[in-house]
């Protein structure tokens, strides 16, 4: 073998390693219930139609339905999509509109927010109740700061306030992850949702597939890390004790990804916000226990 095939052999290794492909995986495969109402539920969800939107330099996905005179906006966690919230949707449909987004990866809380904007300013929303979950929970926070004219309640739900907790812990996970190669990215983060947020949210099949058909390339690499970006980015949020808006925090008493001394923060930096505690839910109450989080939030809706 000459010299210079010598040379390119490692090259070539290397390139085998950074594109082998993150392996594809359907939520109807991966879901392991023996009762296949859920999971059926959430193909029939599906056949309904997206629309896009070109804005930030992304195209954004995002459904909505129904025709009622109030709008609901959900916005998903760090692993979640539109989807996640198709029980809620089709819940809340028949009396608002519902709409539902899933992040382009963009890395910073500003830019989301504009597309946000955008995409209520296509669908003639000029105000909208907010309910954001996880990394969508801390977003719901920076468009209450930020656009207050468009937001008439917020649920802050499994979420956090501003802090640096997250960045200190993950920094140098999160700086090797970026050079390491997608399908290796995503095999990390199957196996924490395996190990630690599907056992606290009760190890409910749909939780389970909607989680690892994200990380089996229903999600990029890209989108993940961008995400994460978003939950460390920092605003001046408005001031708690004083908040004309009504607000909803909802939190799980096991929540695995949300730190109990920040889950105690939120409640005291936002003291004018009911609060609602779901007992051994975890991360995920909306998907787990849909029943409980709709009634919870039909209730604050209706006040």
């Amino acid at each position: 073998m000459n010299k210079r095939l010598l040379w390119l052999l490692p090259v070539v290794l290397i390139s085998a390693v950074y594109l082998y492909p993150t392996p594809k995986k359907d939520a109807l495969d991966l879901y392991t219930g023996s009762d296949k109402t859920p999971i059926n539920g959430l193909a029939a969800f599906r056949k309904r139609p997206t629309r896009t939107i070109d804005t930030q330099g992304y195209s954004w996905t995002y459904m909505t339905l129904g025709k009622g005179p109030r709008t609901i906006l959900f916005l998903h966690g760090m692993t979640g999509g539109y989807d996640f919230w198709w029980q809620q949707m089709n819940a809340f449909s028949p009396n608002y509109r519902v709409i539902s987004v899933t992040y382009p990866p963009v890395d910073n809380l500003s830019e989301l927010g504009k597309g946000i904007m955008a995409i209520l300013d296509k669908e003639n929303v000029d105000s909208t109740v907010v309910v954001g979950s996880s990394l969508g929970g801390y977003l719901t926070q920076y468009l209450l700061a930020t656009y207050p004219q468009r937001v008439t309640k917020a649920v802050l739900g499994n979420t956090f306030p501003k802090n640096d907790v997250y960045e200190e812990l993950n920094h140098s996970r999160v700086s090797l992850a970026s050079w390491l190669p997608e399908w290796a990215v995503m095999n990390a983060l199957r196996q924490n949702l395996t190990n630690v947020v599907l056992p606290t949210s009760e190890n409910n099949p749909l939780v389970g597939a909607q989680l690892l058909e994200n990380a089996y390339g229903r999600m990029s690499k890209a989108q993940f890390l961008a995400r994460y970006h978003c939950v460390i980015d920092k605003f001046q949020p408005i001031d708690g004790k004083q908040s004309a808006v009504p607000l909803l925090i909802l939190e799980s008493d096991n929540d695995p990804l949300i730190l109990p001394e920040l889950r105690a923060k939120l409640k005291q930096y936002y003291t004018t916000a009911q609060v609602h505690t779901f007992h051994q839910k975890g991360h995920f109450p909306y998907l787990n226990d849909p029943e409980e989080y709709n009634t919870v939030l039909r209730a604050f809706l209706s006040k």
